[in-house]
């Protein structure tokens, strides 16, 4: 039955494999992580910073420089995700980036734990799974081999940046300077 199943699927083109999902996951964890980073890298700015505990109670616990900081990892985590394997490039750094970000998302479960905040754990601990999952698929189960840059690959590297910039940093930037909470 399972087989006859498989055969269906792969005839209509809807075949799972390990590559797919470890790059469903990458692009859409890499989106996430940046934009989430991104947010967090605005509170750079003083006014952002003393009105963000409004709508995140953590941020009043947590020093602005580290905030700014976390922000930061978190948008080069999920920036790293994604191009390093993209283009061939020092693809070594995606599963780096994701142990990173498995770290972070580590902390972050700690964090909220010691601060009793435990309805934010759930969330953290998908986070770091997700990542610990893309870490190990792209470091031993499904790497990606280094190869030459060649223009398809900077074309989508270019589109990868410019989809986060208008799909992820600009409306997360508008939202943060524009809405009050």
């Amino acid at each position: 039955m399972n087989q006859h199943i498989e055969r269906q699927a792969t005839r209509r083109g809807l075949r799972f494999t390990l590559n797919g999902a470890l790059w469903t996951l990458q692009v859409l964890f890499g989106f996430f992580f940046a934009g989430s980073g991104f947010g967090k890298v605005l509170l750079y700015d003083d006014a952002l910073y003393a009105a963000a505990p409004r709508a995140v109670a953590w941020y009043a616990a947590v020093p602005q420089p580290l905030i700014v900081f976390i922000g930061v990892v978190e948008v080069l985590g999920g920036i790293g995700l994604v191009l390093p394997a993209m283009t061939g490039v020092r693809p070594k750094l995606t599963p780096l980036a994701a142990a990173g970000l498995t770290l972070t998302m580590i902390l972050a479960a700690g964090f909220h734990v010691v601060r009793g905040e435990y309805d934010l754990v759930p969330a953290t601990v998908v986070l770091g799974g997700v990542s610990a999952f893309v870490a190990v698929g792209r470091w031993k189960l499904r790497p990606v081999a280094p190869g030459a840059v060649t223009t398809a690959h900077v074309v989508r590297s270019v589109a990868v940046l410019g989809a986060l910039a208008l799909l992820v940093f600009a409306p997360t930037w508008y939202t943060m300077t524009n809405v009050h909470f």
